[in-house]
C-alpha cells in the first residue's frame, strides 16, 4: 500500500489569491477506497491480534465503510456482517454499495431506523456480542481511537509544511479528527458535513481536544445521500475540468463547498488548501 507520502496532490487552483490542491485518497486502493483504508487498519489489526473469525460493523445503504469493510475482510479471511439501517431495504433491489458488499460475502441483517439508533449503546453491543462471539465489532463508519490512530497517517509531513488549511467530508468524524490530531495549531481543519445538523460538532468535540476545527452544514443538500441539480452540476463541470471522478455522498458535497467559499472571499489571501479526496467511488451515481 503507498504510504501517505506516495498519495499525489494535484493542482485545482494556483492564483495570487489562493493555491487548491486535492489528496487523491481515492488512488490508494480500487476497494478499501480513501479513509476508510486509514479508518480499517488499526481496527482490522486488533480482529487478527483477538483471534476473531469475522467482523461486524453498521452503515447505511450508501455507506463507504461498508463496502470497503466487506472487501477488507475478505482479504483477510474474516466473514463480515453488516448492521444496515432501513428494514425496508430487505425487501429492495440493493444498490451498488450494498452489491459491492455482498460480493465480497457480507451477510447483512436489515434493522429499523428505531433500532439502529442504538448502535452505540452499551447494552445493545454486548447483545451482539453474545449473539456473534467470533466477530470484532467495528462502529459505524470504522470510527474509535483505532481509526483516529489511522486517519493521524492521511497528511505527510510535507502536507503539514506546505498547507495552511486541510478540507474534508465529515461522516462520523473520524477523519476529521485523525486530521485535526495530525495538524498544528497554526492550521485550519475545516469539515464539510453531509448530513445537516450539529450534532457532528458534539461527536468530533468528544474525539479530539484541540480546537483548531470547524464543521459546516451548508453544502449537504439537504440530507445524508441526497443530491441536487447544483451538486449533479458541479460534479459534471469539475470532472471535466479536472478529469477527478468524484461521487455525490461526500467529496463531491465537500468540494463544491470549498470553491463556494473560494468565490465568497472566506480563505484570506496567499491560502494554501489541500482538500481530501475521501474516495467511496463505488457509490458514485452521475
Amino acid at each position: 500500500m503507498p504510504t501517505s507520502q506516495e498519495i499525489p496532490n494535484q493542482n485545482l487552483i494556483q492564483n495570487d489569491l489562493i493555491q487548491l490542491d486535492i489528496k487523491r485518497l481515492d488512488l490508494v486502493h480500487p476497494q478499501i477506497s480513501g479513509n476508510k483504508f486509514f479508518k480499517l487498519k488499526y481496527n482490522l489489526q486488533q480482529a487478527q491480534q483477538q483471534h476473531k473469525t469475522g467482523v461486524l460493523t453498521f452503515g447505511g445503504a450508501y455507506s463507504n465503510h461498508i463496502a470497503a469493510t466487506a472487501y477488507a475482510a475478505h482479504l483477510l479471511g474474516l466473514h463480515s456482517i453488516g448492521i444496515i439501517r432501513g428494514e425496508e431495504l430487505a425487501t429492495q433491489s440493493l444498490n451498488p454499495t450494498l452489491c459491492t458488499a455482498q460480493s465480497f460475502g457480507m451477510q447483512f441483517q436489515f434493522v429499523s431506523r428505531q433500532d439502529y439508533r442504538q448502535r452505540q449503546d452499551a447494552a445493545f453491543l454486548q447483545q451482539l456480542a453474545q449473539q456473534y462471539p467470533d466477530v470484532y465489532i467495528i462502529p459505524e463508519g470504522g470510527t474509535n481511537a483505532f481509526a483516529i490512530q489511522g486517519c493521524k497517517e492521511i497528511l505527510s509531513e510535507q502536507d503539514l509544511a506546505n498547507y495552511d488549511v486541510f478540507c474534508c467530508a465529515v461522516g462520523t468524524g473520524g477523519t476529521i479528527a485523525g486530521l485535526v490530531e495530525s495538524s498544528q495549531t497554526q492550521h485550519q481543519v475545516l469539515g464539510f458535513s453531509a448530513l445537516k445538523g450539529d450534532f457532528l460538532q458534539h461527536d468530533v468535540a468528544r474525539l479530539t481536544s484541540k480546537q483548531n476545527w470547524t464543521i459546516l452544514d451548508d453544502y449537504c443538500c439537504g440530507s445524508y445521500a441526497k443530491t441536487t441539480p447544483e451538486l449533479q452540476q458541479f460534479m459534471q463541470q469539475f470532472e471535466a475540468k479536472y478529469h477527478v471522478p468524484l461521487e455525490q455522498v461526500y467529496t463531491a458535497k465537500m468540494l463544491m463547498g470549498v470553491f463556494d467559499l473560494i468565490e465568497q472571499g472566506y480563505f484570506a489571501q496567499g491560502t494554501r488548501i489541500l482538500a481530501i479526496h475521501t474516495g467511496g467511488l463505488q457509490g458514485r451515481q452521475i
